[in-house]
């Protein structure tokens, strides 16, 4: 689940997102505040907009919104008092982590592209799909896991590259948006003693 607020770009609209909104046909049904979106030839639910947010939840946010289970409940009264019946869940573990970047294999499609396999904590390993020139084993990093939602504004998708299934992106200081970031290609590589897999990275 991902939920953007902008009052001052679209109004007092929330924009909830659970499922790949691109490329698709949308059916829409409207009950008061709320909107249901779905595929109209899947069937599967998109998201929801629900418009006169502040009605029903307190929100400071410009851009995505930072969910946990209180908020969730919030907006599950809404959509309940608005008519629909659907109960929305979310994973609200931490998208944004410390990654130990166990092997690395050149893919065999792409000469610039590696192949990792990467810590993420508790046992979690990511195959992550990496173009970067500078990524090499027994490195921390910073990992965007499936779910993240970039500075940019770009939702980190389980993906295939060149036939290759990747989970995750290692993101680099620029993508992350950071202070100082350097405009050369290369990910963030982390101090190794300050850092440990799955510990979330805050920025």
């Amino acid at each position: 689940m991902n939920v953007f607020y902008n009052k001052e770009g679209i109004g007092d609209t929330l924009i909830i997102v659970l499922g790949d909104a691109e490329r698709e046909v949308h059916s829409f049904e409207r009950k008061g505040d709320a909107v249901k979106i779905n595929n109209s030839e899947s069937k599967e639910l998109i998201g929801f907009n629900l418009f006169n947010a502040s009605q029903y939840l307190e929100l400071n946010e410009s851009g995505s919104v930072e969910m946990n289970e209180e908020k969730l409940a919030v907006i599950n009264d809404a959509l309940s008092k608005n008519g629909f019946e659907d109960k929305l869940e979310a994973d609200f573990s931490p998208k944004f982590v410390v990654g130990y970047v166990q092997s690395k294999e050149k893919h065999p499609n792409a000469d610039k592209l590696n192949i990792c396999k990467v810590d993420v904590g508790s046992g979690e390993v990511l195959q992550i799909v990496c173009g970067a020139p500078n990524v090499d084993e027994a490195q921390k990093v910073v990992v965007a896991k499936v779910g993240a939602v970039m500075p940019s504004g770009m939702i980190i998708k389980d993906a295939e590259l060149r036939g290759v299934p990747s989970s995750g992106m290692i993101c680099s200081a620029r993508e992350l948006a950071l202070p100082d970031a350097p405009q050369e290609k290369g990910i963030l590589v982390l101090e190794d003693e300050k850092y440990s897999a799955g510990q979330p990275f805050i920025f």
